[in-house]
């Protein structure tokens, strides 16, 4: 019996054919000779490529030009409180000069002290609020976000307009006095107003928050 008929019994084994891939799984592509396989114990690819990029835009420490705008804002707190504390003093002083005056029968020179004390009292009153919504402001730079920027570039704007009116006034005095400090006002408005604008600030308050 020849050993190529297929029913003998004492010849090799029937070659069986190569199993087909199974439906829907991917195939693996034969391994090329000088390249490791990727398996246990290599290194993997991090998932995301250039995450870790991005946070190198993050800035980790406020920028030095936030820093000092945030320094202004507490010198300008001070100055308000005391404005707020000397407008409350004349508020009552006046007071007392209209109390005297009505006890000696001048009703007229009492109306308007009393005037003149309660408008002395609401100025004490802006002044307060505006020292501590700059107070405010700067505490919140560590943690503020867009609406602490926009309030602080509209409130330097506003301090900003305000010293260069006080500025054009004593100009034309021509006291060099009444100069410095308008101009003083003037420059920390600026600064104040610029901060929050310029690239290192829009990023800082636009940084991710956990």
């Amino acid at each position: 019996m020849s050993f190529g008929e297929p029913n003998n019994p004492y010849g090799p084994p029937p070659q069986q054919p190569p199993a087909a891939p199974g439906y829907g799984y991917p195939q693996q592509a034969p391994p090329q000779p000088g390249v490791p396989p990727q398996g246990y114990g290599y290194p993997q690819q991090p998932a995301y490529p250039g995450y870790a990029g991005a946070n190198a835009m993050v800035p980790q420490s406020m920028p030095g030009l936030l820093v000092t705008a945030r320094v202004f804002l507490f010198i300008i707190s001070a100055v308000q409180i005391l404005a707020a504390l000397g407008w409350f003093y004349f508020a009552a002083f006046a007071s007392d000069v209209s109390d005297g005056a009505d006890e000696f029968g001048f009703s007229t020179i009492g109306d308007g002290s009393d005037a003149a004390a309660g408008i002395f009292a609401v100025i004490g009153l802006i002044a307060a609020a505006l020292a501590t919504l700059s107070i405010t402001l700067g505490v919140k730079f560590g943690r503020g976000a867009q609406g602490v920027r926009i309030t602080t570039v509209i409130y330097g704007a506003l301090g900003t307009i305000v010293g260069l009116i006080m500025l054009f006034v004593g100009l034309d005095t021509g006291m060099a006095s009444a100069v410095v400090f308008p101009l003083l006002w003037v420059v920390f408005g600026a600064i104040i107003t610029a901060a929050p604008v310029v690239p290192s600030g829009t990023a800082w308050f636009n940084r991710p928050r956990y």
